[in-house]
């Protein structure tokens, strides 16, 4: 989930004076760029593109998960960035300014309501993770993690009814922190400084892993294609699910990241870069997790989702030597992961109420952490706030995707869609992006709306 720019190549500027007098934006392209590969590196990269790897054949799952990255950022993200800019505004604003003039029926022109209530939904379970990441972060600190005879049992008390109140709260507050400033104030400053430690501390781990006998064995089983995986249609459908949401296309974030970037940027650079560095992420957290896997455990116990960072991971850090260091690293590093998607999916509900209530920035962030936290009380309980995400993730985000994609290719027309790709670039725009958004990523958003249903859910 993205921040944006202003100089035309090191750093962009704003569009215009009025637009920079009614509304916040990033200050450099950069900041735009981090703030965009951090609304992507979440934690499903850590707990579950590792999995997916190692179940359906190493490179063999590479392979297609590689093209979808492709296809999916040169039509998807591009198109979520664009619609955002034109639209200035976030999913309801940017939704309703292009149907405006198409229809007179006031629900279909709110239609953006969908993604914004998307959002602030996974946010909501997010916040409760993102408290569990906190508490494991300070029992790496203190040594609790370390000194547990059974990870499992421990992660069962945490997860429990309100096992872990406290700590979802202190993940709110630490939110509403990093958000009340703003878009160039305080959520840019915070991705320039998590997206680099946290590739810095994965890179420090990938090669103390390195360092184990017997990683070797993990690296061959990554990165050595099993190529009978590649005729499985499960290892297309999930490389496909992972590639669609690691990068964030929901309707949401990215399109309100955009509408924060400068009309000077080339979409089509920074989309670029977002998937180059996403996909670097999860590639990251493979060559950590699944060679730490093959020596200390079995591929049959590498596991996918919160048991695999919360039971099976502080497992082998107990078995490592300085594997206290090792935990305190690896859940910062995930914490701040956390913190930079978090900031992303609540900025969808917080720019909507600035918007559409014109409120203040602050009265704003604390109406949505606070109904946040109203909320996620009673979803304090791992098979309950697993249902609640199961539910957005699989029937409302991709729903959202496929939505903004329509309006923008279908409603709006070939000629809207390449002028606003267009803007910014100084090359010509090839002829074939736009009909691939048109035909190729509306077919494949709805694709994955209905694959999710099919499989409970592929992201």
């Amino acid at each position: 989930m993205k921040t944006i720019i202003n100089t035309t190549h090191g750093g962009c500027t704003m569009t215009d004076m009025s637009d920079l007098k009614q509304r916040d934006s990033f200050a450099s392209k950069w900041g735009f760029i981090l703030a965009c590969i951090g609304s992507s590196v979440g934690m499903a990269n850590v707990w579950a593109f590792p999995y997916r790897a190692a179940k359906y054949g190493g490179a063999a799952f590479l392979i297609p998960y590689l093209i979808c990255v492709i296809l999916l950022g040169a039509t998807g993200v591009v198109e979520e960035i664009a619609f955002g800019r034109w639209g200035r505004a976030g999913p309801l604003g940017t939704l309703r300014k292009a149907l405006a003039g198409k229809t007179k029926n006031r629900p279909i022109r709110e239609i953006g309501i969908v993604a914004t209530v998307a959002a602030f939904c996974i946010g909501i379970g997010y916040a409760i993770v993102m408290g569990w990441v906190l508490r494991y972060l300070w029992g790496s600190v203190s040594g609790a993690v370390m000194g547990v005879e059974n990870t499992g049992a421990y992660f069962g008390q945490i997860v429990g009814n309100f096992g872990s109140l406290g700590w979802h709260i202190a993940a709110l507050v630490l939110t509403f922190a990093m958000m009340a400033g703003g878009i160039a104030k305080s959520i840019e400053k915070v991705c320039k400084i998590l997206m680099p430690v946290f590739f810095a501390l994965f890179i420090y781990m990938a090669i103390r892993v390195a360092m184990l006998p017997n990683a070797l064995a993990g690296y061959k089983y990554l990165f050595i294609p099993q190529w009978e995986f590649m005729g499985n249609i499960k290892t297309w459908i999930f490389a496909l699910g992972q590639a669609f949401f690691s990068l964030s296309l929901s309707g949401n974030g990215t399109i309100v990241y955009g509408s924060y970037l400068s009309k000077k940027e080339n979409i089509l650079a920074c989309s670029a870069h977002i998937a180059v560095f996403d996909t670097l992420a999860a590639l990251l957290a493979s060559i950590v997790i699944i060679p730490a896997v093959f020596v200390f455990f079995s591929l049959e116990e590498l596991t996918a989702g919160p048991p695999l960072m919360f039971i099976t991971l502080p497992a082998i850090f107990q078995q490592m030597g300085g594997g206290q260091i090792f935990a305190i690293f690896f859940f910062l590093a995930v914490f701040f992961a956390a913190a930079s998607s978090i900031v992303n999916i609540f900025e969808t509900p917080v720019e909507m109420l600035q918007e559409r209530f014109k409120l203040s920035r602050l009265k704003s962030v604390l109406i949505i952490l606070f109904a946040a936290a109203a909320i996620g009380v009673f979803l304090e309980n791992a098979d309950i706030i697993g249902v609640w995400m199961d539910i957005v993730s699989i029937y409302i985000c991709p729903l959202g995707a496929l939505i903004a994609a329509v309006i923008f290719f279908w409603v709006m027309g070939k000629e809207f869609a390449a002028g606003q790709i267009q803007l910014g670039r100084n090359a010509k725009i090839g002829k074939w992006i736009v009909p691939l958004g048109k035909y190729g990523y509306c077919a494949i958003a709805l694709l994955v709306f209905a694959l999710g249903i099919a499989f409970g859910g592929i992201g």
